[in-house]
């Protein structure tokens, strides 16, 4: 008689799209310092052409692998993961991301004390340098206000480093958290549809989280626990220009959430250059 495995706490969903590497780096991060609650790991394989694949099945016979034929974008894998497994956390994690010790467990703990639906931790990037992985709503003034986050973060001055560093030193319950490191509790992710996979890149994240909160849910951001991000490799090893991309997703996002200003992001799009079609 097979024996039956009892049912994982949380589910690790990687997409992994051309970046055999860092997808390598990222397991390993996990093997090494493995969360404490019973976890399965699944990665979402977006039709790469690199080895990516064949050397999880070598190397991580414990990793379940979906391997899909064609890259339907990052919503999309995502949503396959997610129906494809059943634990009750879902931790959405990038494949260029490094995972400390503890980190996945801070961050469980968070979303239970505080009894949000979604948590994200601090971001930092390979040399230690934050990332601005929280914000507003998508609007005009919102999106003005993240830039001079994000500008500040980019800064070496030091007192634009100290006022990143108090931005992100206190746990808060924020609109969005980045995708790139996002727990969710599953029965809230199926009553908000899960992610809408209109969007191929981008603002999936965002408008994920606005699904959730919509529903009722709660947002956390904590600096309790953090994560590596090696920004922009998974974009990188696409070898297409983002752009299009970006752009696309962006005007979508306003013409589902804020449909007044749409016509206008496309009007400023094609001054620069970069009309909609």
């Amino acid at each position: 008689m097979t024996a039956i495995l009892p049912a994982a706490d949380l589910d690790i969903i990687i997409v992994n799209h051309n970046t055999s590497s860092d997808l390598q780096a990222c397991l390993a991060s996990l093997a090494s310092a493995p969360p404490a609650v019973s976890h399965h790991i699944c990665v979402v394989d977006n039709a790469s052409a690199d080895d990516s694949v064949a050397r999880v099945r070598s190397q991580w016979p414990g990793v379940e692998v979906l391997s899909l034929s064609e890259n339907g974008g990052f919503a999309h894998a995502n949503n396959i993961g997610i129906r494809g497994t059943s634990a009750r956390l879902m931790l959405l994690l990038n494949s260029d991301t490094l995972v400390p010790a503890g980190a996945i467990d801070r961050l469980i703990d968070r979303l239970e004390a505080t009894a949000a639906v979604v948590a994200g931790p601090r971001l930092v990037d390979g040399t230690g340098r934050p990332e601005i992985s929280w914000g507003p709503m998508l609007s005009p003034l919102g999106e003005a206000r993240q830039l001079f986050r994000v500008r500040l973060a980019a800064s070496r001055a030091s007192w634009a480093q100290r006022s990143v560093e108090r931005l992100l030193s206190r746990e808060r319950e924020v609109d969005w958290v980045s995708g790139a490191c996002l727990l969710v509790r599953r029965a809230a992710a199926e009553s908000a549809g899960l992610l809408d996979e209109r969007f191929f890149m981008y603002e999936e994240d965002v408008d994920f989280c606005a699904a959730i909160r919509a529903n009722g849910g709660t947002v956390v951001y904590t600096p309790a626990a953090h994560v590596v991000h090696l920004r922009g490799r998974s974009v990188a090893a696409a070898g297409r220009p983002v752009a299009p991309w970006y752009d696309r997703s962006h005007v979508l996002f306003y013409e589902k959430h804020a449909p007044r200003w749409a016509p206008v992001l496309r009007i400023w799009l094609a001054t620069r250059g970069r009309a909609i079609r």
